[in-house]
């Protein structure tokens, strides 16, 4: 072995974690010659059933699982970590207000922020998985300024395959020709999945599909509401493709972005496209040579688009202003 990793997973009795745990201490994204140590992170009344979950991760003896903490304590769970996985939230219950959920994960999201800023390793990298995960990312790092912005992540790689795999269902091609996908904003609704700057098979997306009616008023709605779909049809909430998708991110974050391409990350803004500096933002982004990354830069977008960012910004700083007294 090459090297050890130490991986916090917040939530890690939930139904995402447990959808990536047996990933994560595969090999499979870290690698075969690199150690993964496994902090995992629960409230307390979930410790028994996160005992469960450790059972199977030794079950499945992987050569590569060096060690397994359960913990409910966040300044344990984060001493050392290289990697922050924040998968766990408080999640919204009928008849809850927005506004109400933004301040009880703010809340959770300002503790586990403080013990990043502690105790994780000089080198932390940070994902915010949990929703509202652009705002709950927001109120972490507040609690740690001495972690550079670019080490804070949220999720929207997860809007970014949905609308992949739609544009390539439409066309009748593979997944894979679809490229320069863009989710603008929010991990919410009033994301905007971007298919103007998007191709297929190297061609502008509305040259591939010429029913733009499709495009506004199908596509870019089954994108921003697939959540509640998958809902509706399961009885619960994404769990597999979140998974997917939050792993995804990290093996971007690892591996430079292919020739011409781009993926989604929700990332701490420096002023691009007219976004406020400091808001979490989902943007198109780049992953260079020694896992740093940058935002793509320069691309237009037409007025529907421009009308779509702005109504993704707007909600972003709504959320910011409702969480204000939390961010120091």
């Amino acid at each position: 072995m090459s090297g050890k990793v130490n991986v916090t997973v917040t939530g890690a009795a939930g139904q995402v974690a447990y959808a990536m745990l047996g990933r994560i201490a595969s090999g499979e994204i870290f690698g075969a010659n690199t150690k993964v140590s496994l902090r995992l992170l629960e409230i307390t009344p979930a410790l028994a059933t996160l005992e469960g979950v450790a059972m199977e991760l030794e079950d499945c003896a992987s050569p590569v699982l060096d060690e397994i903490i359960i913990t409910d304590d966040a300044n344990r769970a984060f001493n050392g970590a290289n990697w922050g996985l924040l998968v766990g939230s408080f999640p919204r219950k009928q008849g809850m207000e927005r506004k109400e959920l933004l301040g009880i994960n703010g809340k959770i999201f300002v503790g586990q922020g403080k013990a990043i800023g502690s105790h994780a390793a000089s080198d932390v990298r940070i994902l915010v998985v949990g929703n509202p995960c652009n705002t709950n990312c927001l109120v972490a790092r507040s609690q740690a300024k001495e972690i550079p912005d670019e080490r804070w992540t949220a999720l929207t790689r997860l809007d970014h395959n949905r609308a992949r795999s739609a544009l390539a269902k439409k066309a009748g091609v593979s997944v894979l020709d679809v490229t320069r996908m863009t989710i603008w904003g929010n991990h919410s609704n009033t994301q905007y999945p971007d298919f103007t700057n998007a191709l297929i098979g190297g061609k502008p997306a509305p040259m591939v599909i010429t029913d733009r009616a499709w495009l506004e008023n199908e596509f870019v709605p089954q994108v921003q509401q697939r959540g509640a779909a998958v809902i509706k049809a399961r009885g619960s909430s994404s769990a597999l493709s979140a998974a997917n998708g939050a792993l995804d991110h990290v093996k971007s974050q690892l591996n430079p972005t292919a020739n011409g391409d781009w993926v989604s990350m929700a990332v701490v803004s420096k002023g691009q496209y007219g976004v406020p500096k400091g808001l979490v933002f989902g943007y198109p982004c780049k992953t260079l040579p020694g896992s740093q990354y940058e935002v793509v830069e320069g691309l237009s977008l037409d007025s529907y688009g421009q009308q779509k960012l702005k109504a993704t910004l707007d909600e972003l700083l709504e959320e910011k202003a409702a969480v204000q007294d939390l961010l120091s």
